[in-house]
């Protein structure tokens, strides 16, 4: 690992470790840390997908919307790298998509349509639970190094520890709850990307942006502000104003 990667890198876990130790919104959380991981490894997009209580898989983050439309894809075809990393507990890799046709008949056309030529998932645990899978997404084909899954590995961790926010919890039941809590956050952000989207004549992660930018210049949680925009608790313009962005 070269010295300028290795500050990257070191930079990246000392930024969560700090959300974990002074307070943090999950979803905000989760958008930073696939970001670091298309950023640190060698792939272009990342995403992170998470089981509720069921075991039935929702979009949690990405680094792209790419990689967004992507996660969903798979879950509504029923097939790629996350499902089958999320079923079997383990990494998966496939260094040149054009492989995988047969395994995956319907992702493998989509992804290349998207622009890429290599996926690896690693898995999200807590202890005997798996919890979801971080896909990594790249465009061109070629494997990942043991140093780069070993990353992401440890990314995934660290998003495994930030949903239940307790490694020592033990009981299936908190568990679950505290899942379920996440992908809630989770929609109600959704939602507000959608409403300030369609005020602001914005792109959808260009709508996110500003809901963060608002909360972390409030000292909020991106939960809350969100909430807040649906509720129509806080105005769209107030969010669009600071931003500087123009509306109606």
């Amino acid at each position: 690992m070269s010295g300028e990667r290795e500050r990257d890198v070191t930079r990246a876990f000392v930024s969560l470790s700090s959300s974990l130790a002074n307070g943090y919104d999950v979803v905000d959380l989760l958008d930073e840390l696939v970001g670091h991981c298309a950023r640190l490894i060698d792939v272009d997009s990342a995403g992170l997908l998470l089981a509720d209580g069921l075991g039935v898989l929702h979009v949690m983050a990405a680094s792209s919307e790419v990689a967004r439309l992507l996660e969903v894809f798979q879950l509504q075809r029923a097939e790629g790298p996350c499902r089958d990393c999320f079923r079997t507990g383990l990494p998966v890799s496939v260094p040149d998509l054009q492989d995988a046709t047969e395994q995956w008949p319907e992702f493998v056309p989509a992804a290349l349509a998207a622009g890429f030529a290599s996926v690896h998932a690693v898995p999200m645990r807590l202890r005997d639970n798996t919890l979801g899978a971080m896909g990594m997404f790249g465009a061109v084909v070629g494997s990942l190094s043991e140093d780069n899954l070993s990353l992401a590995q440890a990314l995934a961790d660290v998003a495994s520890v930030a949903i239940v926010q307790d490694k020592a919890v033990a009981e299936r039941g908190a568990v679950v709850e505290q899942l379920q809590a996440a992908l809630n956050s989770r929609v109600v952000i959704e939602q507000a990307k959608g409403i300030v989207a369609h005020v602001g004549d914005l792109e959808v992660g260009q709508a996110f942006v500003v809901i963060r930018q608002y909360a972390r210049n409030h000292n909020e949680r991106l939960t809350v502000v969100a909430d807040a925009v649906v509720r129509r608790q806080l105005a769209v313009r107030v969010l669009l104003d600071e931003a500087g962005v123009a509306h109606q």
